[in-house]
């Protein structure tokens, strides 16, 4: 089996209370990180953390606890942006840096599960390392506006939130031409982890009983929006480059647009928002994965329960 050398940009926020809303922060960045701690055929070369889903002090300190607890402290870890790319003033950061440098050593797959920022920041000083990149896989993206990322049944939509934070970031690297994989809602929604999933995940190993723990009240606040479990998004985007005969996927073209912003009720066209939509008449090719094959679940299930 081919290893294959990637590096992860996460927004890693497992057990972390929201800082701008009440409520818990998503945890399944733990997830596609603990399957590529298990497996075989990839090769970490290094770990940044990026702003996203909590502040970035915070997703660098549970990345360092990842690393140091349950890769045995084999995996570098840097610190990344804390915020949105800003054009008129683009400043590198040691994540950028520790990135460069191992570009320069190996073809990499990032796998950029939280807003892309460190990855433009990086094609931004750094141009001539796009065809160092292999591959971007990424969490974002959708067919059409009306596509509603739909949470429960309350009548909630959520954000498209690592291209929301920084729509900078996703126009560089198309203009850059790396390719691009997307692992948007639409494959996302198609798989559940439910309270049953949560018990077989904590199967004794350190790293499965800390992340089983921090899920317990994640499930408990999507089962309270109406939901029968969670949506575990990112590693939908890990399983795809371990697996990809996995993931079932199409060539489309990406394309940003402006509409009306779905995720406030009752928007009287008052307040828009970009979307990154995916068609057959875009503009950017990326490769659009929409959907999982029968036995997905069991496999799934499988890559995370494995002994280390």
């Amino acid at each position: 089996m081919e290893t294959k050398n990637i590096w992860i940009d996460t927004d890693l926020s497992v057990g972390m209370k929201r800082h701008i809303r009440e409520g818990y922060c998503d945890v399944d960045d733990g997830y596609a990180l603990l399957q590529l701690f298990k497996a075989e055929n990839i090769d970490i070369k290094g770990i940044s953390a990026v702003f996203g889903n909590t502040q970035i002090d915070d997703a660098y300190r549970l990345c360092q606890k990842m690393s140091t607890e349950f890769a045995k402290n084999k995996i570098p870890v840097y610190k990344g942006a804390g915020t949105a790319i800003d054009l008129q003033n683009v400043e590198s950061n040691e994540a950028v840096e520790a990135l460069a440098e191992a570009l320069k050593k190996d073809e990499l797959t990032i796998l950029a599960i939280g807003p892309a920022s460190n990855v433009g920041i990086l094609l931004l000083k750094y141009p001539e390392l796009n065809k160092q990149i292999k591959e971007v896989v990424l969490v974002a993206g959708r067919r059409n506006p009306t596509d509603y990322f739909r949470i429960g049944n309350q009548g909630n939509h959520a954000r498209d939130l690592n291209f929301d934070l920084d729509n900078h970031a996703f126009n560089i690297m198309f203009e850059a031409g790396v390719a691009v994989t997307l692992c948007p809602f639409e494959i996302s929604s198609k798989v559940w982890v439910k309270g049953e999933d949560l018990k077989a995940l904590d199967n004794g190993e350190a790293g499965n009983q800390w992340l089983a723990e921090h899920s317990q009240p994640w499930l408990d606040q999507w089962l309270s929006q109406g939901a029968d479990g969670f949506n575990p998004f990112d590693v939908l985007a890990s399983h795809y480059i371990i697996s990809p005969e996995d993931i079932i996927s199409e060539d489309l073209k990406a394309e940003l647009q402006i509409h009306p912003d779905d995720t406030i009720k009752e928007n009287e066209r008052n307040v828009f928002k970009n979307y990154l939509l995916c068609h057959k008449d875009g503009t950017y090719p990326v490769k659009y994965c929409h959907d999982v094959v029968p036995n997905y679940h069991k496999k799934l299930m499988n890559s995370l329960t494995k002994k280390s």
